[in-house]
């Protein structure tokens, strides 16, 4: 593996890392990829694992969540029928779950982070702390929301939720995407790398070779719009530009703009399912 670029982690430690480029799957990877990853998510500023809104970004962070609530809710029920059983993976603090409950999914999630599964227990969703506590059922619907990046032992996490799905069950994993125009623009300060926080780094070729293997096929991608705004916002801010909002809407929208050619957006929603 080619070291492919040098970064930090902007966000909680300011720890240097390097991404290494894997050529067979087109992916980078973390390295060094710490032993004690938890330490890493161990701050106030991670809005994945709060529901607090007292800055601008955290702010703008959840009204996008609640934006895309229902666009992936839609998502998923375009592509199963009934009973519509659905795992979220890193369900963070349980508004995904909650609002695929309302919609009328048997949920069931798994998030590691204690604070984060305390804030879900407080909206009254029980989440799960590992995968191993769901061995042996099958799901109609397994969905990651911006975490398969996050999680270690890579080959092992897609042969397990691969087993967690029905036949013709659907696999839903949103990643952001190394190839977009704002990952070029930024290069080391671009914020989706979020170092060593993300250990993966994927491209459309990565996930369709990760996952091939184990007999799924990506039958669709979908771009996730708002991500090049908010990522490109952070990454304004990790380059101390003091103008940050102004900037990273035109940078956003640029990127949104190229992807419509390119179709490398910033973020992209791989649906998978088993072929026939």
């Amino acid at each position: 593996m080619n070291l492919f670029l040098r970064t930090k982690d902007y966000a909680v430690s300011g720890e240097q890392f390097e991404l290494h480029r894997d050529e067979s799957l087109d992916m980078l990877i973390t390295q060094p990829q710490p032993e004690k990853l938890s330490k890493y998510y161990e701050s106030e500023d991670y809005i994945s694992h709060t529901d607090a809104k007292t800055s601008f970004t955290e702010r703008l962070y959840h009204w996008i969540k609640a934006v895309n609530l229902e666009n992936k809710i839609q998502t998923v029920e375009n592509q199963i029928d009934k009973p519509k059983t659905l795992l979220d993976v890193g369900a963070g603090t349980g508004d995904f779950l909650i609002t695929a409950q309302n919609a009328g999914f048997e949920v069931t999630g798994v998030e590691p982070n204690e604070k984060a599964r305390g804030l879900a227990k407080e909206k009254g969703m029980e989440l799960w702390p590992t995968l191993d506590k769901l061995a042996g059922r099958k799901f109609q619907a397994v969905t990651l929301w911006h975490v398969l990046e996050h999680l270690p032992n890579l080959q092992e996490q897609v042969a397990n939720l691969v087993e967690l799905l029905e036949d013709d069950g659907v696999l839903v994993i949103a990643v952001p995407n190394f190839k977009s125009w704002d990952a070029q623009h930024y290069k080391s300060f671009w914020a989706a790398y979020d170092v060593p926080r993300h250990l993966w780094h994927f491209s459309k070729t990565a996930i369709s070779k990760l996952f091939a293997p184990h007999g799924l096929q990506v039958v669709q991608t979908k771009p996730m719009w708002f991500d090049a705004f908010y990522v490109s916002l952070l990454s304004e801010k990790y380059q101390g530009n003091r103008f940050y909002f102004i900037t990273a809407f035109f940078i956003g929208l640029w990127s949104n703009l190229k992807a419509v050619f390119t179709k490398e957006p910033s973020s992209l929603i791989y649906i998978l399912k088993k072929g026939k």
